[in-house]
C-alpha cells in the first residue's frame, strides 16, 4: 500500500465452455495485464476455469482433472509475479465437490474458500452438482502438486502491506447473512467477489444497489467479477459484470455485454476505511457478537381478526417499467437478446438467420434484434433473411407492413406463399378447406415452420423463433409450428412489454421505419389464419379469443414470480383493475393506464387462464433455447418444471367460487 491505497482489479476474461486450457490462456493474459498495471489483488469470475455453465459435465472427472491442471498452469505463469490471483473452479474433497475461489501468489496457493449459498432456483440449480461449505468437514488435500488444508472456517488474507482481505462466491452475498459480515467483522478491509450472475431486464440495478449497499454495510472495499462472454445462452444470459466499490462509492463499474475480455482497475483507500470503522461506533460495537447469541422470541397477543381493505397501490402491468425506467429496460432487453444470439452464431458457425415477418409485434421485435446484433457483430444485414409467407388470412396491413419493414432494414427478403402448399396438404389428408378448424389453421403454422426449417438448412442458417412468454404461457402457438424454433429470441419477453419494446426502437429510427412501426404497434393481435372480414379487415383477434393480454400478464407475473394463489391474485387484480386512483401515498405517475374491467370480466378470464396455463405444459416442457430477459420465464430448464399432465382442478374450482361471488 501506498499512502494507504491498494490497487485491485476485477476482470471478465471471455470463456469457452469447457475448454479449461483455452480458458487458463486468457486468465493469463489478464493477469499479465493487471500486473503491468501495478494492480496488487486481482478477482476473476465463479468457476472462469471451467465455465459456470458447464452443467452435468461439471460430473465428468476428465473436466475436474482438468481445471487442476489449468490451476498447475497458473501457478507457473505467476511464479514470478508479485501479483495475487483468484480464480473460481470446481474442487472434489472426499466425496464432495464444492464451488471454491483459489487464492495464489508467486507460484503458491495461499488458501482455498468454498462457496457457502448454493442458489437452487429458477434458472440455478446448483446443488445439482455441489456441495456447501457448511457440509465440509476440515481435510486436507493433494491438490495441483501441493498440500493445503480446506475448511468451513472463515479465512481472512493479509498482504506483505497488511491490508486484509476475505473472500465470497456470487449468492453469498445475495443471503440474509452474507459470509462478509463476519469477514468484515474479524478485520477484512477488502471483500473479493467471484459471481456468475445472469442478466434479466432491471437486475443489474439492483446488484448494483446490493453490492454497494454491503460495501456500505461493512465498510470495506468490494470487488466484484461476473460471469461473461462465452457463457452458454441456452436460457439465459451472463453480461459480464466488474464492479468495485468503497464504501457504498462506486469506483470503477465495467461496461456489460463486451464481446471481448474486460478488466476494470481502482485503488481502494485502505486507510480511510480503518478510519471509518474507528468513527463508527456500530461497527466495533458489533464486533463483539460476531458469533450470534440464541434468539428469543415474544409472542404479541392474540387480535380478533378484523375486515381487510388494500390500500396500496397495484400496478396493472407489472411486466412494464414505468416511464422513468422504460429507456434503460428498453436497452437492456435488447442488449440480452442481441448478446443471446451472438453468442449461439458464434457456438454454431451459421452464417445467416431466418426469421418468418408477419407483420406483428413478435417477429417485428424479434427482427429488431437481429439486426442489432448483425451490427454488433459487423456482418452484413443482407444475412437476416426474412420471409414473408402470405396465406388464407394475411391481410394487405399486415404484408405491406412486414414487406416494408424488410425493406427499410436492408435485410433479404423472400417471399413464399403456403396456399398452394397447404391446399395440397389438405387434398392429402381429406380436410375440406371450407372448415375452419385446428386443422385448418395448425396446418398452416407447420408449412410455415417447415419452409424456415428446410431455408436455415440450405442457407446455413439458424430459425430464429418469434412467439412470446405470453403466447408460451397460453400455449397460443402450434405445437411443432411456431412453437418450434433453433433459438427462441421473445421467449421471455411479455405480450404487454413488446409493444413498449418495439415503440422504444422506432424512436429511434428513422421517420419512415418509425411510421411503419408504429403501425405494427397499431394492428390488432391476430395469427391470420383465417379469411378477413368483406373489407379486408383483421377478423381472428388474439384477445377477442383468450382475453386480454394485459390481464394473462397480470395473472402469470403473480403466479409465476410470487407463486400467489387464486384469492390472492384475484384481489390484486379486482384493485389493479378497478377504480384505483392515485393519492400522495400511491403515486402511478408514469404508469401505464390500466383498461377497467369488472370482477365478473375478471374471474372469467382468470379460469380461461388457468386451464389453458395447465393444459398446455406438453409444449412448454419441449420449448427451444432462448435468453431470459426478466424476473420470470417459462423455460422448462430454468424457471419452470411442472408435469404435463398436472390438474388444474383446484385453481379452477376456487376461481368458481370467486366467480359466484360476483354474481
Amino acid at each position: 500500500m501506498k499512502y494507504g491505497f491498494i490497487k485491485v482489479a476485477a476482470a471478465v476474461p471471455t470463456i469457452k465452455v469447457a475448454d479449461c486450457q483455452q480458458n487458463v490462456v486468457e486468465i493469463e493474459s489478464l493477469i499479465a495485464q493487471a500486473e503491468g498495471k501495478g494492480v496488487e489483488i486481482i478477482v476473476f469470475p465463479e468457476l472462469c476455469i471451467t465455465g459456470y455453465t458447464c452443467q452435468d459435465l461439471f460430473r465428468q472427472q476428465f473436466l475436474l482433472d482438468a481445471a487442476e491442471n489449468g490451476v498447475m498452469q497458473l501457478l507457473d505463469f505467476t511464479r514470478h509475479l508479485n501479483i495475487i490471483s483468484i480464480v473460481g473452479l470446481p474442487i472434489v474433497a472426499g466425496d464432495l465437490l464444492l464451488n471454491c475461489a483459489v487464492v495464489m501468489q508467486k507460484g503458491k496457493i495461499l488458501g482455498i474458500v468454498p462457496k457457502t449459498y448454493l442458489p437452487n432456483y429458477n434458472e440455478f440449480y446448483e446443488k445439482r452438482w455441489f456441495a456447501s461449505s457448511q457440509v465440509l468437514r476440515p481435510t486436507t488435500l493433494h491438490f495441483a502438486g501441493g498440500v493445503i488444508r480446506v475448511s468451513s472456517d472463515p479465512q481472512l488474507f493479509r498482504t506483505c502491506d497488511g491490508a486484509v482481505f476475505g473472500v465470497e462466491l456470487c449468492e453469498d452475498v445475495w443471503a440474509p447473512a452474507p459470509p462478509s459480515n463476519n469477514l468484515a467483522l474479524a478485520g477484512a478491509d477488502l471483500i473479493f467477489n467471484l459471481s456468475a450472475s445472469t442478466e434479466q431486464a432491471g437486475k443489474h440495478a439492483y446488484l448494483k444497489s446490493l453490492v454497494a449497499q454491503q460495501s456500505a454495510r461493512t465498510i470495506t472495499g468490494y470487488v466484484y467479477s461476473s460471469a461473461g462472454y462465452g457463457e452458454s445462452t441456452q436460457d439465459v444470459v451472463f453480461g459480464g459484470t466488474a464492479l468495485i466499490y468503497e464504501n457504498g462509492t462506486p469506483l470503477a463499474i465495467g461496461k456489460r455485454f463486451a464481446i471481448e475480455s474486460t478488466m476494470q482497475v481502482a485503488e481502494v483507500d485502505v486507510e480511510r476505511l480503518r478510519s471509518e470503522r474507528r468513527n463508527n461506533t456500530t461497527f466495533t460495537n458489533a464486533q463483539r457478537v460476531m458469533i450470534r447469541e440464541e434468539v428469543d422470541f415474544i409472542d404479541m397477543e392474540m387480535t380478533l381478526p378484523r375486515e381487510f381493505t388494500l390500500d396500496r397501490y397495484v400496478d396493472p402491468t407489472p411486466f412494464v417499467p414505468d416511464s422513468q425506467h422504460m429507456k434503460k429496460a428498453c436497452d437492456e432487453i435488447m442488449n440480452i437478446q442481441m448478446m443471446g444470439l451472438q453468442q449461439r452464431l458464434r457456438h454454431t458457425g451459421c452464417k445467416t438467420v431466418i426469421i418468418g415477418v408477419s407483420g406483428g409485434l413478435d417477429s417485428t421485435m424479434a427482427l429488431l434484434a437481429c439486426v442489432k446484433a448483425f451490427d454488433e457483430l459487423g456482418r452484413k444485414r443482407k444475412d437476416i433473411i426474412g420471409v414473408t409467407m402470405p396465406g388464407f388470412g394475411t391481410t394487405d396491413r399486415t404484408y405491406n407492413n412486414a414487406t416494408t419493414l424488410m425493406d427499410q432494414l436492408n435485410i433479404t427478403t423472400r417471399e413464399i406463399d403456403i396456399t398452394k402448399s397447404v391446399m395440397q396438404h389438405f387434398e392429402d389428408i381429406g380436410h375440406d378447406v371450407n372448415v375452419h378448424d385446428a386443422t385448418y389453421e395448425n396446418a398452416q403454422a407447420r408449412e410455415r415452420t417447415q419452409i424456415l426449417m428446410d431455408l436455415a438448412n440450405k442457407m446455413n442458417g439458424l430459425v430464429i423463433g418469434t412467439g412470446d412468454l405470453s403466447e408460451l404461457a397460453l400455449g397460443w402457438a402450434t405445437y411443432n409450428g411456431d412453437h418450434m424454433s433453433m433459438y427462441s429470441l421473445n421467449s421471455s419477453v411479455p405480450k404487454t412489454l413488446m409493444q413498449h419494446l418495439v415503440s422504444y426502437v422506432a424512436e429511434t429510427m428513422d421517420e419512415k421505419t418509425a411510421r411503419t412501426l408504429r403501425d405494427i404497434v397499431a394492428t390488432p393481435i391476430s395469427p391470420e389464419l383465417t379469411p378477413a372480414d368483406d373489407e379486408g379487415n383483421i377478423k381472428q383477434k388474439t384477445e377477442n379469443i383468450v382475453g386480454p393480454y394485459e390481464l394473462h400478464d397480470f395473472f402469470l407475473f403473480y403466479f409465476l414470480r410470487y407463486g400467489f394463489g387464486p384469492r390472492k391474485i384475484y384481489m390484486l387484480a379486482c384493485k389493479a383493475f378497478g377504480n384505483q386512483a392515485a393519492t400522495k401515498d400511491q403515486p402511478n405517475a408514469g404508469r401505464v393506464l390500466a383498461t377497467h374491467y369488472d370482477e365478473e370480466t375478471i374471474a372469467h378470464w382468470m379460469q380461461v387462464f388457468f386451464r389453458r396455463f395447465f393444459s398446455q405444459q406438453f409444449k412448454r416442457s419441449c420449448l427451444p433455447d432462448g435468453p431470459k430477459v426478466g424476473s420470470v420465464s417459462l423455460s422448462p430448464r430454468g424457471d419452470w418444471r411442472m408435469p404435463s399432465d398436472a390438474v388444474s382442478t383446484m385453481w379452477l374450482r376456487e376461481v368458481e367460487n370467486l366467480g359466484k361471488k360476483t354474481k
